[in-house]
């Protein structure tokens, strides 16, 4: 039997795109002699489509669109994610189903059981968890069919009570299929194939897993479907960030014959700038945008946006705006110059220092006696802020934020000034990052500046200004920022693995004090394990620390 996995990209809500995404690809495996097609995890509608499944139109199209499918699921098979409707009164109004399609008809529908509501999954909101499970069979043979999280329930300390393979092996399957819609992080990669492994050995049977690929706002999706024979080994993965279908022999695969090549990952960095050039593109494409612009400061964070927004997008549809003031640098002018020049954009330069001005001259009377401060440098951000946005509201241009997840944390960012933007392309980047994705990007030819890489963080807001005149050096910031957000590690932990105690508190004081900012921050995109936005769901008015 041979078995296609087909790694679509899909877009929330655009039933007639992703319908004629699974109907091309059926029509094309029955021409190559395929049985069965896989699709992934609520293909249908695109994952996850959040409150639009509280909508009744929304779900009549999805159900309208399965009776679609079926009408094509005529001389070959397929397995596709959508919502179903609960028949029982009782409990949630859905499932997250996976239909199987043959000879025209629904013949099967398998719920999902396991339910995530951690991190960025908050999926019993809208789904009722299946308590039945069945094979499905299929040309001789049993497949035991789970969706996405049903696989993850093993480790010391399991989430859930109950795993649903354990009751589907008690009908003895000849192999799994598993469909999922399984977010990128740098991380991830690692945590997946181990999973999907040991599901392969407890069980001994093969595994064929199909994920999909590309972005819905701030969560992208890396593709690398996989399958795995009985003893755990990856026989045969699909490509990483872009759209794959692949045709397995199941006779082959329960032989333990190597399928096909697999493919050579990047190093992490070139995962991250991958998924965020991903993330970029679909945020526009699928949004009907076209065009870009921000402010370029002759920085790194600016010149890496730019850099990536223009491997997304193209250099004739991004238009970045200097925007100098009396503190700006010749250095960093031309750097930015340089940067466009590279990149073959078009750029325009407004200086700001007379607009500023005028602002300061307005407040005059009321600031009379007092001594210039952080209120006098926020005038300047937030005057970059409303020219950028004049661009954006005269051109269409769509405005890319610039910060980096140093800033965002510790809140060094003005809000309606450098924090204005539609999308935050390096908000999930802390600084250090940033600086290795700017290495990443001059790996074949110096693009970003080699001055931009190797000068002295700074806002340019005063005269000499550091980032480290406000901030401890980045090198130890992002050490400590790490371990208090991704490790989820109080203060006192931190400082008991050997940082310095003031240090520590400092840091910590300024993440807790800069929720309000954060909780008005664009959609970040998101490559770590835990992101601002709605990953890290913390009050804004509290008075706990930790």
């Amino acid at each position: 039997m041979k078995i296609a996995l087909a790694q679509l990209n899909y877009c929330i809500g655009d039933f007639s795109s992703n319908i004629d995404k699974i109907i091309s690809v059926l029509n094309d495996e029955k021409e190559r002699g395929t049985d069965l097609v896989v699709f992934a995890e609520m293909s249908v509608c695109g994952y996850l489509p959040n409150d639009f499944l509280n909508y009744n139109q929304f779900v009549i199209k999805c159900q309208e669109s399965i009776e679609q499918i079926a009408q094509h699921a005529v001389g070959i098979a397929c397995i596709v994610g959508a919502p179903e409707v609960n028949p029982i009164l009782e409990g949630k109004d859905l499932y997250n189903s996976a239909f199987f399609f043959e000879e025209g008809a629904v013949k099967q529908v398998v719920r999902k059981s396991l339910l995530p509501t951690y991190d960025i999954f908050d999926e019993y909101r809208y789904f009722e968890s299946a308590v039945d499970f069945k094979c499905i069979e299929f040309k001789g043979y049993k497949i035991a069919v789970t969706i996405c999280e049903d696989l993850w329930n093993l480790g010391n300390n399991p989430l859930y009570k109950s795993c649903p393979m354990d009751e589907l092996i008690k009908e003895e399957p000849d192999f799994m299929i598993n469909i999922a819609a399984s977010p990128f992080d740098y991380k991830h990669e690692e945590q997946r194939l181990m999973i999907l492994s040991q599901n392969s050995r407890k069980y001994q049977l093969p595994l064929l897993y199909v994920n999909q690929v590309g972005a819905n706002t701030d969560l992208i999706f890396d593709g690398g479907s996989l399958v795995f024979d009985k003893a755990g080994d990856i026989v045969a993965e699909l490509a990483y960030f872009k759209e794959d279908v692949q045709v397995f022999n199941i006779e082959q695969l329960r032989s333990s014959i190597v399928l096909g090549e697999k493919s050579i990952q990047k190093e992490r960095v070139g995962q991250v700038y991958e998924a965020l050039v991903l993330g970029i593109r679909d945020y526009f494409h699928k949004s009907g945008f076209r065009t870009a612009t921000l402010g370029l400061s002759g920085g790194i964070d600016s010149a890496v946006v730019c850099a990536l927004a223009v491997e997304a997008l193209g250099a004739e549809n991004v238009f970045p705006v200097l925007l100098p003031s009396k503190y700006s640098s010749d250095h960093s002018i031309k750097d930015a110059i340089d940067l466009a020049n590279n990149l073959g954009c078009q750029y325009t330069t407004i200086p700001i220092t007379k607009i500023t001005e005028s602002f300061e001259e307005s407040l005059a009377d009321e600031f009379a006696g007092l001594p210039q401060n952080l209120a006098e440098e926020n005038i300047q951000a937030r005057t970059r802020g409303v020219l950028l946005m004049a661009f954006s509201n005269k051109f269409g241009h769509i405005l890319l934020n610039t910060s980096n997840k140093s800033e965002c944390a510790v809140g060094y960012g003005t809000l309606y000034g450098d924090m204005c933007g539609a999308i935050s392309v390096i908000g999930d980047c802390y600084k250090t990052q940033v600086y290795k994705l700017a290495d990443y990007i001059n790996r074949e030819r110096e693009i970003i500046p080699k001055n931009t890489i190797t000068k002295a963080p700074s806002a340019e807001l005063r005269p000499d200004q550091k980032d480290s005149d406000s901030l401890p050096e980045y090198d130890l910031l992002d050490e400590i920022l790490l371990e208090y957000i991704e490790m989820q590690k109080s203060a006192d932990e931190i400082i008991e693995a050997g940082f310095d105690s003031p240090v520590v508190h400092r840091v910590t004081n300024l993440v807790n004090k800069a929720e309000f900012k954060r909780f008005q921050t664009a959609p970040i995109l998101r490559i770590s394990p835990k992101s601002f936005g709605i990953g890290r769901r913390m009050p804004i008015v509290a008075k706990y620390k930790f």
